[in-house]
């Protein structure tokens, strides 16, 4: 074997799975062992598929570890007459280990109400007097010595919280490990099982969820990798969690009966019971937030021929003959089709999303949009990876997408290595949803070149028509020359894009007169609950009227500018008091500078401070006089049903909304405009309903999703 792996390691490994090869070496005493190991790890590197892409990863002190504590120090846990979660310790024995367990607790752990119980299985150390040292837990001592799994199922008849969260011993959870648990389950009746993210004391990553293989046999996914990884840092569904953290409905443990006493003592009694939860109709998931360090090995060693330990071998051929239909149903062969396993993706179709950034929803209209259709997505089930052009970590934009389900590649291998990771992936990619012309013309070809999945474009707008009308207004010939590259760029994205999507039927319907056989599907530019959206103020109690839009767009900027020099003026004169609001990101000096006691910059603001300025404005104003695509500021303000004036420009592209608001193109059409809806109850009524109707019929997420669903076909 040394032989054959000396002359060509990479032949001797890439057919074989790389921990069986490299436990083998390391296992051996021969001085040539070490060696071998270091040029294994080298030689993997080559090939994406056989490790994940951080062998030189060499741990790190990122996690908070309780040592050498004072034990005869007394802890006070604080008495809760409800708790919502149970926290279940089986311990035998090891008392300072339970102690710095149980500090941790203490020192880590939020406001969500909880209980300790602590489940004595007959020990004969401190551990037996634990109600001395530690004060205001649940104490259950078995009269004999039941064994880990008989323990647990005694000790959580002593629960009272809804949930039941079963914690080793030989565990330190880490600052805001729970709330990210019943979070999920709070927020999701059909999730019966989460866990946590398991570490080493080192700071190498001992699991990211579970894999089970068809064989009964099983993987710690991620195990002795960088846990900062995007591939461990993702909400996702998966076969099994490690009983060191783990928490279920109790109402749902009942019903199955707790760990099934056949795997007695111990091990695959957390297999047995997430394929149990599946079974009754629930979801097993990971939960990336809550993050415990695991001392493995330290409650039952790690030699699998003695002690506890031995029952492995034994019960994994019970759970096997138990769960034979379903695992040969539902799942892989051993180490085969890792990418699918490790988030139960066997039955999803995967799309990857590549957009300029990781969308920041609450600063400007297109990053709201793209949050909204990733949600979607993932409501439809697919395996859903978001690609940022920056590849940057945008916080708390990216954490965000992540809970969702998204797996969000960022970070600077992939930044390095994106062609690599979709040439090892392949074959598990079907479709690409790609945004913007400059983003998709660096990724197109060779998706197209190096896979078979379908390519979906968001035209978003058509960035040669903005700039043509830029010139048309402004006269500057550099927009002229710079619209004539964008139409030769975008049409080659539009020829090599299976389908277009577009959120304006005037871009439909000019694509098509071009390319009358290219695929092209209007989507609604946001996506609304009608029945969410807040009524806000009447008539009478709404004052001033509000401009909203991002200012790296220069559209807005024109906007505001022609405005406030041109209408305003003529709007005072008519209106006492009128207050101008200028709402929107990165103004420049130009627009700051017109900030007044009637005008009122504000910059960016929170989606919740945007809130109440929807609901106290009486009018929105969308004054744009150059552009393309459909003006998110326009459907918002709709959306809450705001009346509107803008100009032809400004509703292009919007089928239906002419009912819904008023158009004007010069001075004196937007100033009569703006003075009847303001000062009219009646009109202004009437499109406030009509805005509402609009919605409903035209942005809901039904239509969202038969859009999407007619542009996947296929």
């Amino acid at each position: 074997i040394f032989g054959r792996f000396l002359r060509n390691p990479w032949n001797f490994v890439k057919h074989l799975r790389w921990e069986v090869v490299r436990n083998f070496f390391v296992s051996m005493k021969e001085d040539q062992a070490e060696a071998v190991v270091q040029k294994l790890d080298a030689c993997l590197q080559r090939d994406l598929s056989v490790r994940p892409f951080d062998l030189q990863y060499k741990g790190s002190d990122q996690f908070e570890i309780f040592e050498d504590l004072d034990c005869t120090k007394e802890i006070v846990f604080k008495q809760e007459s409800t708790p919502l979660v149970s926290v279940i310790i089986p311990v035998y024995n090891n008392w300072e280990l339970n102690y710095a367990c149980l500090y941790a607790i203490l020192q880590n752990t939020g406001k969500i109400p909880y209980e300790v119980i602590i489940a004595d299985d007959c020990s004969s150390d401190q551990t037996s007097q634990i109600s001395e040292i530690v004060k205001n837990i649940v104490v259950n001592r078995n009269p004999e010595n039941l064994m880990f799994l008989k323990n647990c199922n005694e000790a959580a008849k002593k629960a009272r919280g809804k949930y039941l969260f079963f914690l080793n011993n030989d565990t330190n959870v880490q600052k805001g490990w729970l709330e990210p648990l019943v979070d999920l389950m709070e927020n999701d009746e059909k999730v019966g099982l989460v866990g946590s993210k398991l570490v080493y004391p080192s700071g190498h990553l001992q699991e990211a969820g579970g894999i089970i293989w068809k064989d009964g046999s099983g993987w710690n996914y991620g195990r002795n990798s960088n846990p900062n990884l995007p591939q461990f840092n993702y909400v996702k569904e998966v076969d099994y969690i490690s009983g060191a953290a783990i928490m279920t409905r109790r109402d749902l443990w009942e019903e199955i009966g707790g760990f099934d006493e056949f795997l007695a003592p111990a091990y695959y009694e957390d297999s047995d019971y997430a394929f149990a939860v599946r079974e009754k109709g629930y979801r097993v998931i990971y939960q990336p937030q809550s993050v415990v360090v695991h001392f493995e090995g330290m409650s039952h060693g790690t030699d699998d021929s003695t002690g506890l330990k031995a029952y492995q071998v034994a019960n994994r051929q019970k759970f096997l003959e138990k769960w034979s239909e379903v695992l040969e149903r539902n799942h892989f062969v051993n180490g085969e089709d890792v990418f699918l396993a490790r988030d139960r993706s066997k039955s999803k179709k995967t799309i990857v999303v590549i957009d300029h950034y990781v969308p920041t929803y609450d600063k400007d209209a297109g990053s709201r949009t793209q949050y909204q259709y990733l949600q979607l997505l993932v409501e439809m089930g697919f395996n859903v990876k978001f690609l940022g052009d920056n590849f940057a970590v945008m916080e708390p934009y990216s954490s965000e997408l992540r809970q969702m389900g998204v797996e969000v590649l960022d970070g600077p291998w992939y930044r390095d290595n994106w062609q690599r990771w979709v040439e090892q992936n392949a074959q598990y990619l079907d479709y690409f949803y790609l945004h913007r012309a400059h983003i998709a013309a660096k990724y197109i070809d060779f998706i197209k070149d190096k896979t078979e999945a379908k390519i979906l474009y968001n035209a978003v707008d058509f960035s040669f028509l903005r700039e043509a009308r830029q010139y048309e207004v402004t006269g500057d010939k550099k927009y002229l020359r710079q619209a004539e590259e964008s139409r030769k760029r975008e049409f080659e994205i539009f020829e090599k894009s299976d389908v277009v999507l577009t959120i304006s039927e005037f871009e439909k319907e000019f694509l098509l007169k071009e390319m009358p056989d290219k695929k092209v599907l209007v989507k609604p530019t946001f996506i609304y609950d009608v029945d969410s959206l807040s009524e806000g103020r009447g008539f009478e109690s709404r004052r001033g009227i509000t401009f909203v839009g991002g200012f790296k767009h220069a559209p807005n900027v024109d906007a505001v500018k022609w405005f406030v020099k041109e209408v305003f003026p003529e709007l005072q004169k008519r209106i006492e008091g009128l207050v101008f609001n200028v709402i929107g990101s990165n103004p420049p000096e130009e627009i700051k500078s017109m900030k007044s006691e009637q005008v009122n910059v504000t910059g960016f603001i929170s989606d919740e401070e945007l809130e109440k300025y929807y609901q106290r404005s009486r009018l929105v104003v969308a004054p744009l006089r150059f552009g393309a695509g459909v003006k998110g500021k326009i459907i918002e303000a709709v959306a809450h049903g705001l009346p509107v004036v803008s100009t032809k420009v400004g509703i292009e592209g919007i089928k239906g909304i002419e009912d819904a608001v008023r158009v004007a193109d010069d001075v004196e059409g937007f100033v009569e405009a703006v003075t009847d809806l303001y000062n009219q109850d009646r009109q202004w009524r009437s499109l406030n309903m009509r805005g509402k109707e609009y919605v409903e019929d035209k942005l809901s997420a039904q239509c969202a999703k038969k859009v999407m669903e007619a542009a996947l076909e296929g």
